[in-house]
Protein backbone atom coordinates (compact mmCIF):
# COMPACT_ATOMS: atom_id res chain seq x y z
CA UNK A 1 0.00 0.00 0.00
CA UNK A 2 1.45 3.59 -0.69
CA UNK A 3 1.69 6.10 1.56
CA UNK A 4 0.22 8.90 1.07
CA UNK A 5 1.12 12.60 2.25
CA UNK A 6 -0.85 14.76 3.91
CA UNK A 7 -3.28 16.39 1.91
CA UNK A 8 -2.58 20.02 1.19
CA UNK A 9 -5.54 22.32 1.80
CA UNK A 10 -5.34 26.00 -0.09
CA UNK A 11 -8.81 27.18 1.73
CA UNK A 12 -7.12 28.62 5.05
CA UNK A 13 -7.77 31.12 6.71
CA UNK A 14 -4.04 33.32 6.31
CA UNK A 15 -4.90 36.82 4.79
CA UNK A 16 -3.22 36.49 1.82
CA UNK A 17 -2.95 39.60 0.00
CA UNK A 18 -3.26 42.19 2.72
CA UNK A 19 -0.99 42.31 5.32
CA UNK A 20 -2.41 42.79 8.70
CA UNK A 21 0.01 42.94 12.37
CA UNK A 22 -2.63 40.53 13.61
CA UNK A 23 -2.37 37.01 13.60
CA UNK A 24 -2.93 35.13 11.30
CA UNK A 25 -0.10 36.20 9.08
CA UNK A 26 0.14 35.70 5.54
CA UNK A 27 3.24 33.52 4.19
CA UNK A 28 6.77 34.63 4.80
CA UNK A 29 5.88 37.41 7.60
CA UNK A 30 6.64 36.55 11.38
CA UNK A 31 6.85 40.65 13.02
CA UNK A 32 5.91 43.22 10.17
CA UNK A 33 5.99 46.73 12.02
CA UNK A 34 5.30 50.13 10.36
CA UNK A 35 8.39 51.49 9.33
CA UNK A 36 8.88 54.63 11.78
CA UNK A 37 12.07 57.00 11.24
CA UNK A 38 12.43 57.36 14.67
CA UNK A 39 12.07 53.71 15.48
CA UNK A 40 13.97 52.37 12.73
CA UNK A 41 16.24 55.22 12.49
CA UNK A 42 19.96 52.76 12.52
CA UNK A 43 18.27 49.76 10.99
CA UNK A 44 19.52 48.08 7.76
CA UNK A 45 18.67 45.50 5.14
CA UNK A 46 21.39 43.15 4.05
CA UNK A 47 21.55 41.20 1.19
CA UNK A 48 19.97 37.91 1.48
CA UNK A 49 18.38 34.80 -0.51
CA UNK A 50 15.35 33.29 -0.85
CA UNK A 51 15.37 30.59 1.52
CA UNK A 52 12.13 31.95 3.31
CA UNK A 53 10.18 30.57 0.30
CA UNK A 54 11.88 27.11 0.23
CA UNK A 55 8.40 25.39 2.17
CA UNK A 56 5.99 27.51 0.57
CA UNK A 57 3.49 25.44 -1.50
CA UNK A 58 1.76 28.01 -3.14
CA UNK A 59 1.25 31.63 -2.90
CA UNK A 60 -0.90 34.50 -3.69
CA UNK A 61 -0.49 36.89 -7.33
CA UNK A 62 -2.04 39.73 -8.75
CA UNK A 63 -3.67 40.11 -12.24
CA UNK A 64 -0.54 41.95 -13.96
CA UNK A 65 1.25 38.95 -13.18
CA UNK A 66 -0.76 36.56 -14.55
CA UNK A 67 0.14 35.99 -18.41
CA UNK A 68 3.57 35.18 -17.31
CA UNK A 69 2.99 33.07 -14.21
CA UNK A 70 1.19 31.25 -16.15
CA UNK A 71 3.76 30.12 -18.36
CA UNK A 72 5.49 28.53 -15.09
CA UNK A 73 2.91 27.18 -12.82
CA UNK A 74 -0.49 25.83 -12.84
CA UNK A 75 -2.75 28.61 -11.58
CA UNK A 76 -6.16 27.72 -9.39
CA UNK A 77 -8.54 30.18 -7.51
CA UNK A 78 -8.51 29.57 -3.72
CA UNK A 79 -11.84 27.57 -2.48
CA UNK A 80 -12.69 30.55 0.30
CA UNK A 81 -12.17 33.95 -1.81
CA UNK A 82 -11.14 32.92 -5.32
CA UNK A 83 -7.86 34.95 -4.56
CA UNK A 84 -5.70 33.69 -7.71
CA UNK A 85 -2.58 31.47 -6.46
CA UNK A 86 0.38 30.20 -7.76
CA UNK A 87 0.96 26.02 -7.21
CA UNK A 88 4.60 25.73 -6.38
CA UNK A 89 4.84 22.23 -4.86
CA UNK A 90 2.40 19.12 -4.57
CA UNK A 91 3.46 18.97 -0.97
CA UNK A 92 4.81 21.18 1.61
CA UNK A 93 7.75 21.92 -0.33
CA UNK A 94 8.52 25.00 -3.31
CA UNK A 95 9.71 23.01 -5.79
CA UNK A 96 11.06 26.30 -7.27
CA UNK A 97 13.36 27.03 -4.47
CA UNK A 98 16.74 25.28 -4.50
CA UNK A 99 19.71 26.34 -2.31
CA UNK A 100 18.63 29.33 -1.36
CA UNK A 101 17.74 30.30 -4.75
CA UNK A 102 14.83 31.02 -7.34
CA UNK A 103 14.48 28.24 -10.54
CA UNK A 104 16.17 30.50 -13.58
CA UNK A 105 13.66 28.92 -15.70
CA UNK A 106 10.62 29.75 -13.59
CA UNK A 107 8.73 33.34 -13.03
CA UNK A 108 9.56 34.39 -9.56
CA UNK A 109 5.97 36.09 -8.20
CA UNK A 110 5.84 39.59 -7.11
CA UNK A 111 4.98 38.22 -3.71
CA UNK A 112 8.21 36.81 -3.22
CA UNK A 113 9.85 39.98 -4.75
CA UNK A 114 8.57 42.64 -2.07
CA UNK A 115 9.69 40.52 0.98
CA UNK A 116 10.71 41.78 3.40
CA UNK A 117 8.42 44.41 2.58
CA UNK A 118 4.90 44.66 2.69
CA UNK A 119 1.96 46.82 3.24
CA UNK A 120 -0.25 46.98 6.44
CA UNK A 121 -3.28 48.44 7.46
CA UNK A 122 -3.01 51.97 9.30
CA UNK A 123 -4.20 52.12 13.05
CA UNK A 124 -7.69 53.49 12.21
CA UNK A 125 -7.98 51.41 9.20
CA UNK A 126 -8.89 53.77 6.48
CA UNK A 127 -5.60 52.99 4.47
CA UNK A 128 -2.01 51.77 4.84
CA UNK A 129 1.44 52.15 5.39
CA UNK A 130 4.63 50.61 4.21
CA UNK A 131 5.95 47.86 6.41
CA UNK A 132 9.11 45.48 7.44
CA UNK A 133 9.02 42.17 8.72
CA UNK A 134 11.51 42.03 12.05
CA UNK A 135 11.67 38.82 12.22
CA UNK A 136 13.46 38.56 8.76
CA UNK A 137 17.14 37.55 8.41
CA UNK A 138 17.74 40.01 6.41
CA UNK A 139 16.78 42.68 8.88
CA UNK A 140 19.61 44.37 10.72
CA UNK A 141 19.12 46.40 13.54
CA UNK A 142 22.12 47.85 14.55
CA UNK A 143 25.43 48.70 13.04
CA UNK A 144 26.85 49.04 9.33
CA UNK A 145 26.32 46.01 7.67
CA UNK A 146 23.58 46.55 4.53
CA UNK A 147 22.17 49.04 3.38
CA UNK A 148 20.06 51.94 5.40
CA UNK A 149 16.30 52.49 5.71
CA UNK A 150 16.65 56.18 6.47
CA UNK A 151 19.20 58.83 5.57
CA UNK A 152 19.14 61.69 8.24
CA UNK A 153 15.68 60.77 9.07
CA UNK A 154 14.45 60.85 5.49
CA UNK A 155 13.29 57.65 3.36
CA UNK A 156 16.19 56.46 1.81
CA UNK A 157 16.30 55.00 -1.80
CA UNK A 158 15.67 51.50 -1.25
CA UNK A 159 12.81 52.95 1.07
CA UNK A 160 11.28 55.01 -1.83
CA UNK A 161 11.76 51.68 -4.07
CA UNK A 162 10.05 49.05 -1.99
CA UNK A 163 7.34 52.32 -1.18
CA UNK A 164 7.12 52.05 -5.01
CA UNK A 165 6.83 48.09 -5.75
CA UNK A 166 4.71 47.22 -2.60
CA UNK A 167 1.96 50.46 -3.66
CA UNK A 168 1.89 49.18 -7.55
CA UNK A 169 1.26 45.53 -5.76
CA UNK A 170 -1.22 47.29 -3.49
CA UNK A 171 -2.89 48.84 -6.55
CA UNK A 172 -3.14 45.47 -8.09
CA UNK A 173 -4.36 43.38 -5.69
CA UNK A 174 -7.69 45.72 -6.09
CA UNK A 175 -8.15 44.89 -9.12
CA UNK A 176 -7.55 41.31 -8.55
CA UNK A 177 -10.20 41.16 -6.15
CA UNK A 178 -12.90 42.90 -8.48
CA UNK A 179 -11.72 40.24 -11.17
CA UNK A 180 -12.42 37.48 -8.55
CA UNK A 181 -15.37 38.81 -7.10
CA UNK A 182 -16.85 38.89 -11.35
CA UNK A 183 -15.82 34.92 -11.43
CA UNK A 184 -18.16 34.35 -8.23
CA UNK A 185 -20.61 36.61 -9.63
CA UNK A 186 -21.23 34.57 -12.76
CA UNK A 187 -20.29 31.07 -10.96
CA UNK A 188 -17.60 30.43 -13.07
CA UNK A 189 -15.93 28.41 -10.73
CA UNK A 190 -15.91 24.71 -9.66
CA UNK A 191 -14.65 22.72 -6.67
CA UNK A 192 -11.41 20.61 -7.96
CA UNK A 193 -8.11 18.47 -6.12
CA UNK A 194 -5.33 16.97 -7.50
CA UNK A 195 -3.71 13.76 -7.15
CA UNK A 196 -0.43 12.36 -8.20
CA UNK A 197 1.70 9.51 -7.95
CA UNK A 198 5.13 10.00 -7.51
CA UNK A 199 7.69 6.84 -9.48
CA UNK A 200 8.50 6.30 -5.78
CA UNK A 201 4.60 5.13 -5.22
CA UNK A 202 3.88 7.72 -2.74
CA UNK A 203 0.52 9.70 -3.78
CA UNK A 204 0.25 13.56 -3.18
CA UNK A 205 -3.17 15.63 -2.90
CA UNK A 206 -3.76 19.36 -3.16
CA UNK A 207 -7.31 20.15 -2.22
CA UNK A 208 -9.45 23.15 -1.71
CA UNK A 209 -9.43 25.79 -4.94
CA UNK A 210 -11.09 25.78 -7.67
CA UNK A 211 -10.78 26.63 -11.45
CA UNK A 212 -12.91 28.41 -14.35
CA UNK A 213 -15.65 25.80 -15.70
CA UNK A 214 -14.93 25.70 -19.52
CA UNK A 215 -18.86 25.06 -20.36
CA UNK A 216 -19.90 27.95 -17.81
CA UNK A 217 -17.40 30.13 -19.99
CA UNK A 218 -18.66 29.39 -23.01
CA UNK A 219 -22.28 30.09 -21.52
CA UNK A 220 -21.68 33.37 -20.19
CA UNK A 221 -23.99 36.31 -21.74
CA UNK A 222 -22.68 38.37 -25.10
CA UNK A 223 -22.88 41.57 -23.18
CA UNK A 224 -20.86 39.71 -20.04
CA UNK A 225 -17.95 38.36 -22.61
CA UNK A 226 -18.04 41.90 -23.85
CA UNK A 227 -17.85 43.53 -20.87
CA UNK A 228 -14.91 41.13 -19.67
CA UNK A 229 -12.66 41.35 -23.20
CA UNK A 230 -12.78 45.05 -22.52
CA UNK A 231 -11.82 44.89 -19.18
CA UNK A 232 -8.77 42.32 -20.56
CA UNK A 233 -10.76 39.42 -17.90
CA UNK A 234 -11.23 37.35 -20.56
CA UNK A 235 -7.69 37.19 -21.49
CA UNK A 236 -6.67 36.32 -17.82
CA UNK A 237 -9.39 33.48 -17.67
CA UNK A 238 -7.76 31.83 -20.31
CA UNK A 239 -4.29 32.23 -18.84
CA UNK A 240 -5.50 30.43 -15.94
CA UNK A 241 -6.91 27.20 -18.16
CA UNK A 242 -4.06 27.28 -20.13
CA UNK A 243 -1.81 27.16 -16.87
CA UNK A 244 -3.41 24.45 -15.74
CA UNK A 245 -1.17 22.11 -17.87
CA UNK A 246 1.81 22.85 -15.98
CA UNK A 247 0.44 20.39 -13.52
CA UNK A 248 2.32 18.05 -15.20
CA UNK A 249 5.35 19.87 -15.03
CA UNK A 250 5.01 20.05 -11.39
CA UNK A 251 5.09 16.44 -11.24
CA UNK A 252 8.26 15.99 -13.09
CA UNK A 253 10.49 18.37 -10.85
CA UNK A 254 8.57 16.35 -7.65
CA UNK A 255 9.49 13.15 -9.79
CA UNK A 256 13.13 14.68 -9.72
CA UNK A 257 13.68 14.39 -6.42
CA UNK A 258 12.27 10.83 -5.30
CA UNK A 259 14.88 8.61 -4.40
CA UNK A 260 15.39 5.51 -6.84
CA UNK A 261 14.81 2.46 -4.26
CA UNK A 262 14.31 -1.07 -5.30
CA UNK A 263 10.26 -0.67 -5.06
CA UNK A 264 11.10 1.93 -7.20
CA UNK A 265 12.96 1.01 -10.14
CA UNK A 266 10.93 -1.35 -11.45
CA UNK A 267 9.87 -1.54 -14.70
CA UNK A 268 8.02 0.99 -16.62
CA UNK A 269 4.60 -1.20 -17.13
CA UNK A 270 4.87 -2.11 -13.25
CA UNK A 271 4.68 1.59 -12.47
CA UNK A 272 1.85 3.77 -11.43
CA UNK A 273 0.94 6.11 -13.97
CA UNK A 274 2.75 9.35 -13.37
CA UNK A 275 0.21 12.03 -14.03
CA UNK A 276 -1.61 14.30 -12.14
CA UNK A 277 -5.39 14.23 -12.12
CA UNK A 278 -7.60 17.20 -11.74
CA UNK A 279 -10.79 15.93 -10.64
CA UNK A 280 -14.08 17.01 -8.92
CA UNK A 281 -13.83 17.78 -4.85
CA UNK A 282 -14.78 14.93 -2.72
CA UNK A 283 -17.19 15.49 -0.19
CA UNK A 284 -14.23 15.27 2.45
CA UNK A 285 -10.68 15.20 2.31
CA UNK A 286 -8.59 12.32 1.57
CA UNK A 287 -7.28 10.93 5.11
CA UNK A 288 -3.65 11.91 5.45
Amino acid sequence: MAARSAIWDLNRKNSLMTDTPTPPLPPFYRAPQPLNAAVHADWRLRDGDITFAADTPHLPIVIGELAAAARSFPIVFAAGDAQPVVILGLERRNLFVADGHWSEDAYVPAYVRRYPFGFITTVNRDGFALAIDAGSDRVVQDGEDGAAWFDDGQPSSLTREALAFCGAFQSEATATRDFADALVAQDLLVDRRADATLPDGRTLGLDGFRIVDGAKLAALPEPVVLEWHNQGWLALVHFHLASLDRFQDLLVRQARLAPVTPASSNTASDRPSQEVQVTPATAEPLPA
